[in-house]
């Protein structure tokens, strides 16, 4: 039979309460972050939720859901780029990120708009008969912001993704600069100091001006694909897993269907803690990694399961 160390901690450093039932947690909750867009910008964060003093119910299953990242496209795929799922832990919902804006599937003049989502994907390609580049999606308020705008016509520069922290940039066609992706928020529920929600760098079409960097907190950076001079190709990277970070946007030229696939979103997480003297949950499935932080219970959750305290 396993034994249990419960209490509550007093100012002398003693601890009461042994075996007290969990009544409220702490949680961090991460949705999927999303993906860059082709001839577009850079992916939105997945939304971020945190908060102290959440009430639980000894007895009752809590359903966890991590949501993925948004999936990256090359440009015979671009309609496929998708945004960031959600993930939940019972009534908590963070919004999944919203997909970098896209150059349109008939290269028809539709603007490249970013998705809305936790936090907006940034502008892409406006098309060919637009007389403005296109417009950053929205952020979900409390979870995060909006991304960046694409302030030029046609196939110039675009704009970074939203992140928890702050918006995405806005692209600068003037000195060929494609916008950076919002920066994340910090969170030491883990018991360490960790970045979530950075927006995805927006790509770049012209091979001599500099593609977006991804914000702290899991954001990939942008890149660029100039078949004429290889050397000045930049690979888009994708969201870092397990941080709700949008995926970097990446430029295709029409014609070179050989294009590199933009940046998948970062998975989201979801984390809870309570004090290491109240019980540990009855019940627990989806495998989180589960240990002592300081005066800590945490239970990191990477996959969807469900816990009961």
């Amino acid at each position: 039979m396993s034994l249990r160390y419960s209490g509550s901690y007093l100012s002398n450093g003693s601890v009461t309460g042994l075996n007290d039932p969990v009544t409220t947690i702490e949680y961090l909750v991460v949705a999927g972050g999303g993906a860059g867009g082709m001839s577009g910008g850079g992916g939105g964060a997945g939304g971020v939720l945190t908060a102290t003093g959440y009430s639980v119910t000894s007895g009752s299953s809590i359903t966890v859901t991590v949501g993925a990242g948004g999936a990256g496209q090359g440009y015979m795929s671009k309609s496929s780029i998708t945004s960031g799922n959600y993930s939940q832990f019972g009534i908590i919902i963070a919004v999944g990120g919203g997909r970098g804006g896209s150059e349109s599937v008939t290269n028809d003049g539709i603007i490249g708009n970013g998705a809305s989502g936790g936090s907006g994907g940034g502008a892409g390609y406006g098309g060919t008969n637009s007389a403005t580049g296109g417009v950053g999606g929205l952020g979900t308020s409390g979870q995060g912001n909006s991304g960046g705008n694409n302030t030029g016509q046609n196939n110039t520069n675009y704009g970074g993704g939203g992140g928890a922290g702050s918006a995405g940039t806005i692209g600068i066609a003037s000195a060929y600069v494609s916008g950076n992706g919002g920066t994340g928020i910090v969170s030491s529920i883990t018991g360490s100091r960790v970045l979530y929600g950075g927006g995805g760098g927006a790509g770049q079409y012209q091979y001599l001006g500099s593609v977006g960097i991804g914000g702290g907190g899991g954001g990939g950076n942008g890149g660029r694909f100039y078949p004429n001079i290889p050397t000045t190709n930049i690979t888009s990277t994708s969201g870092l897993y397990n941080t709700g970070g949008g995926g970097g946007g990446v430029n295709a030229i029409y014609g070179f269907y050989n294009d590199p696939t933009s940046g998948n979103g970062g998975s989201g997480i979801v984390v809870i803690r309570y004090p290491s003297y109240l019980v540990p949950a009855t019940s627990v499935t989806g495998s989180p990694q589960t240990y002592i932080a300081g005066k800590w219970r945490v239970y990191v959750f990477t996959a969807s399961g469900t816990i009961t305290f």
